[in-house]
């Protein structure tokens, strides 16, 4: 009995030191390259794309180790995870093709893979290039050069791939994604007048193209005026009587991300008249006056002169008519 009791606290023994062997190899080899340089890893997966050793097998490699990971079992909810989507990662080089060649990664994981995010030792453009070789169409045609690739940003810092939901993709979520990062059109966008973003009715890709455009501000269209016009035609001209601020174009007066003014001004009137009409003969107590008049009251200059986007009757030349 003396004996069977040694017997089994040393094969307890062996098993505790076993384990403890077992969980130092596993951290220890899981990630190797952790605290390697970013600069070095960088080499070692230029080398490894030079080289091109991929895997026979695939996906079946990566999921031996990789399959209790929710975060990656969750790739085959969306489209690049399913291989019956043509040109879809999992229908042509699959894990290894956002990843990069296996090399002897699953040899004790003693080569980093490609991995994406801010905590990659990837720079942005490497990580882009990526995703770029498969969705490299006119849609983002002008993503070289405009401000989000300047600005060093990634396509992960805006979209997941290992998920059947991408959020930015829901306009309900959509405007919440990209003011993560744009905080100031967060701030504006909940001023007392402002366009309907809040309420998921309007989103930011209704007039900015994120992968850039060759318009200012990566506008959809060739101008602020054009883009205005696709939902306010009815400021469209030509008009027989022009505003020459309105025509020249409409961020002259309007915050089109919100403004604490009335109609989205950026000043309230008649001080935004007044930056442009200040040698005006009967402006002079438009501000200064100490009692309301139709300088300042109400709707101040536009009490008058209402037709201040443009006038067509033919007497309308001081946009009265």
């Amino acid at each position: 009995m003396k004996m069977d009791s040694t017997f089994l606290i040393s094969q307890l023994k062996n098993l505790g030191l076993l384990a403890t062997s077992l969980l130092f190899s596993i951290t220890v080899m899981a990630t190797p390259w952790d605290k390697t340089p970013a600069k070095e890893v960088e080499q070692i997966l230029d080398e490894k794309f030079a080289q091109g050793q991929y895997s026979p097998k695939g996906a079946d490699t990566c999921l031996m180790c990789h399959k209790k990971s929710q975060t990656v079992m969750a790739l085959f909810d969306g489209v690049h995870g399913n291989a019956q989507v043509k040109g879809s990662p999992m229908a042509d080089l699959q894990c290894e093709a956002c990843h990069g060649p296996m090399g002897k990664h699953n040899k004790g994981g003693k080569e980093p893979m490609i991995t994406f995010g801010a905590n990659s030792p990837v720079p942005a453009f490497k990580q882009n290039s990526v995703c770029m070789s498969c969705h490299n169409d006119d849609k983002r045609m002008a993503w070289d050069g405009n401000h989000h690739d300047t600005a060093d940003v990634a396509c992960s810092d805006c979209h997941q791939v290992h998920t059947g939901h991408d959020p930015i993709l829901d306009k309900t979520q959509e405007v919440d994604v990209c003011t993560t990062c744009h905080t100031q059109q967060k701030a504006d966008l909940h001023k007392r007048s402002s366009h309907p973003m809040q309420w998921q009715q309007m989103t930011c890709s209704d007039c900015h193209n994120p992968h850039g455009s060759l318009n200012d501000a990566s506008l959809k269209q060739m101008s602020i005026n054009e883009n205005c016009y696709a939902c306010h035609t009815e400021k469209r001209g030509p008009k027989l009587w022009e505003h020459a601020p309105v025509t020249d174009n409409c961020a002259n007066c309007h915050n089109p991300h919100g403004s604490v003014n009335e109609a989205m001004l950026t000043a309230k009137p008649p001080q935004l008249c007044q930056q442009c009409h200040a040698s005006d003969g009967h402006t002079s107590n438009a501000v200064f006056g100490n009692t309301p008049n139709a300088f300042n009251a109400g709707q101040s200059c536009m009490n008058c002169h209402n037709q201040v986007h443009g006038s067509n009757h033919p007497s309308g030349k001081l946009l009265q008519r």
